[in-house]
């Protein structure tokens, strides 16, 4: 059976350990919809689909974050925006194809990922990561471990279900200031590693909680859902325009007739005429002497 996507976190009751399980399978179909990405392109996609929902709910702030990772190599960019409601929506911009079995490092050659947390009150954070681990997922153990000085495990499964693309993952981190053994985090990543892509992605997080940790105490938390969401829209589009120098807006009408505003992340068009434009201008400074 397939889920639709959700978060869930859990805690430990015998050891300082907390987790969370996610499945994005739904949102990574969508942010694929309107893209035809080269096969090792998806599954990046889908690898920080699920890396940037497990972040966002770790770092518990209210606001928007960034997760980009930027290049020299062929794929020049990949991001993925969020928010702590857990809506996502992502893109890649890639300058040629390559060999379905490309590495991280080979897509992105001598590259970082760069972590931006937008709260909604507070500062601006952000943060580089070395793109030191053959995955995602390593890099991320690997910034945490440094940023944070806590254990953390990350674990990222691409798959299929019902014939689609299917994603989800599992974190675990030592709970800060608390006492916890390295031999026991080391017993809960080992038995997490276990679990299987069909079973994380079809199965409901109960059942997987169970097979993992059918030995430990488990606390489950109520579900937070996960979408895709896009922020684009018309009124962000005029506002856009407002910016643009009025020779270059009426050289574009006088080329196309409209201008056309497309939105990678989820493919909407935005159409603006002549009228439309005139309009935008008449809203935007009534006493500006150029609109006549």
């Amino acid at each position: 059976m397939v889920q639709h996507d959700q978060l869930h976190r859990y805690l430990f009751e015998n050891f300082a350990v907390r987790g969370e399980l996610v499945t994005v399978s739904d949102t990574w179909q969508q942010v694929l919809a309107n893209h035809d990405y080269p096969q090792p392109v998806k599954n990046l996609l889908g690898e920080m689909l699920v890396a940037t929902s497990l972040l966002t709910a770790t770092l518990k702030f209210e606001g928007d974050i960034t997760v980009q990772l930027q290049g020299d190599g062929p794929l020049s960019l990949a991001v993925i925006n969020g928010n702590n409601q857990q809506q996502l929506r992502g893109v890649a911009r890639f300058s040629e194809e390559f060999p379905a079995s490309a590495t991280l490092k080979e897509m992105v050659g001598n590259g970082y990922l760069v972590i931006t947390i937008s709260p909604k009150e507070g500062e601006r954070y952000q943060g580089v990561v070395g793109l030191e681990g053959e995955t995602i997922a390593e890099c991320l153990e690997d910034y945490f471990v440094r940023s944070e000085q806590l254990p953390t495990r990350l674990f990222i499964r691409l798959g299929e279900s019902e014939g689609k693309p299917a994603a989800g993952g599992m974190f675990l981190q030592v709970l800060p200031a608390q006492d916890t053994q390295a031999d026991d985090f080391t017993h809960l990543a080992t038995l997490t590693e276990t679990i299987k892509a069909e079973e994380l992605l079809t199965l409901p997080a109960q059942e997987v909680l169970w097979r993992l940790y059918h030995e430990e105490e488990v606390t489950l938390y109520e579900p937070q859902d996960v979408s895709f969401s896009c922020s684009c829209s018309r009124e962000r589009c005029a506002a856009a325009l407002k910016t643009l120098p009025q020779e270059e807006i009426n050289t574009i009408l006088e080329e196309d007739g409209e201008i056309d505003m497309h939105c990678d992340y989820c493919g909407s068009h935005y159409l603006f005429n002549a009228m439309d434009i005139a309009e935008i201008r008449t809203n935007a400074d009534p006493a500006d002497p150029h609109i006549h």
